[in-house]
């Protein structure tokens, strides 16, 4: 039987349908993960897509914990990943690269009414500790020296997430063992700290500050770390005042680490599409430029020439 035009035609149609549709699917990247990346990655994809229009990305936050189970399942083309890669994952075939740092710092609401004590003298990481691990202090008297005072509402993450394992690890714990209401994401904990004059918890720097115009985002303190333990803060623990003075503080290592953390790239082995190779490449030379404009420290060159080196392998 002959084929008639009409047919032939439509036979055509659906062929090149067919081979738009795999060269969008081959040309699109997707990533979950990490609140703590998300606005960078954001902001890396729409200036990659300046110089390469054909690119696509589909981009949801959902926490580190996300992040890491789409990416070894499959679901996602890369995930974004906010702690340290354990050794069990390492064992399930994780391959990461790192992209950039930034810090989790501990928050208390702006109008906090022990707030001039807090941020002369700080907080120990031992006294960090007592509130979020150890559960022993729940009172601000109690915790500042000055007997009984008002009771503290103590906020950690109810997602499975970078901030919380990075800022347990400091404390000597897991995300599990912190105390507190749990809250999801990084934006939600920055509204319950604004909301509650008496809270304390912890955000990552990029929703604790504004990136524009340098200064904290209204209505959030940050609690100043006493790194020598002598009780006051001391004019080189104190740089917390705008974004630029923490991130210095970050890059060159007075801030600690943890909760000072590398911002990964995770996939379920090397990926083995072009354009997430080619995505990730771009990341690491040009993208950079845009790290310290997103409000981030980028990685020790070194690092960046290491991570270069597995895209090849």
């Amino acid at each position: 039987m002959k084929k008639t035009p009409l047919l032939l035609m439509l036979a055509a149609v659906l062929i090149l349908a067919s081979c738009a549709s795999r060269k969008q699917k081959e040309q699109t990247i997707t990533l979950s993960g990490a609140f703590a990346l998300y606005p960078l990655a954001v902001k890396w994809t729409e200036e990659y897509k300046k110089i390469n229009p054909e690119a696509r990305f589909n981009v949801s936050g959902g926490g580190a914990g996300k992040g890491m189970a789409d990416a070894l399942s499959g679901a996602v083309d890369l995930g974004m990943f906010s702690r340290e890669i354990s050794e069990e994952e390492k064992a399930r075939g994780v391959w990461w690269v790192g992209l950039t740092i930034d810090a989790v710092v501990p928050t208390i609401n702006s109008q906090n009414p022990y707030l001039d004590q807090i941020l002369s003298q700080g907080l120990t990481r031992e006294e960090f500790k007592a509130v979020f691990i150890e559960k022993t202090i729940s009172n601000w008297g109690t915790l500042l020296g000055g007997g009984q005072g008002q009771a503290m509402e103590i906020y950690t993450r109810s997602d499975a997430c970078g901030a919380a394992e990075t800022w347990a690890k400091y404390l000597d714990g897991k995300q599990e063992n912190l105390a507190g209401i749990g809250i999801y994401g990084d934006p939600g904990m920055a509204d319950a700290i604004v909301k509650d004059k008496l809270g304390i918890g912890f955000n990552n720097t990029i929703f604790a500050y504004d990136v524009a115009s340098g200064k904290k985002r209204p209505g959030i303190e940050i609690i100043p770390i006493d790194i020598n333990g002598n009780g006051s803060i001391d004019p080189e623990e104190d740089f917390y005042e705008s974004f630029d003075g923490v991130l210095e503080a970050i890059a060159t290592g007075i801030y600690p680490s943890p909760p000072a953390r590398e911002l990964y790239f995770v996939a379920g082995g090397k990926p083995q599409k072009q354009a997430t190779l080619d995505f990730i490449r771009w990341c690491l030379t040009d993208g950079q430029q845009f790290v310290k404009e997103a409000g981030y420290v980028p990685v020790d060159t070194t690092k960046i020439e290491e991570y270069l080196r597995k895209l090849e392998e």
